[in-house]
């Protein structure tokens, strides 16, 4: 785990991730984003910074799942779409960002099955 620095549209996001979640938040311009790591558990993120009021924190933003259907999304055949949100500066309101959370439908979703 390293601890990372992820921008958002609002500002930023200061949180540990596995190698896996940085390659993932990587889109090879110099900077780490959240849109593409989906939801980071609060206990991960040690501080935030806000674009809106211009300010730096300690500690997670706030997280908020949108509400509306309680139903999972159907994205694509295999992809379900569970649960979106934003997170949100702990003063202002403001968005920092959003995440998606996807799932996988079946065990062997995206993986190559042998033809008999």
């Amino acid at each position: 785990m390293a601890e990372l620095k992820l921008f958002g549209s609002g500002g930023s996001i200061v949180a540990d991730l596995t190698e896996e979640q940085a390659k993932a938040a990587d889109l090879g311009v110099g900077k780490l984003f959240l849109a593409p790591i989906g939801k980071i558990e609060q206990s991960k993120m040690s501080g935030h910074a806000c674009n809106g009021c211009k300010k730096e924190f300690d500690g997670p933003p706030k997280i908020s799942p949108e509400s509306g259907s309680e139903e999972p999304e159907q994205v694509s055949e295999n992809l379900m779409l569970v649960e979106r949100g934003q997170y949100q500066c702990g003063e202002c309101g403001s968005v920092i960002g959003e995440y998606r959370v996807f799932e996988k439908k079946g065990g062997d979703a995206g993986l190559a099955v042998p033809s008999a």
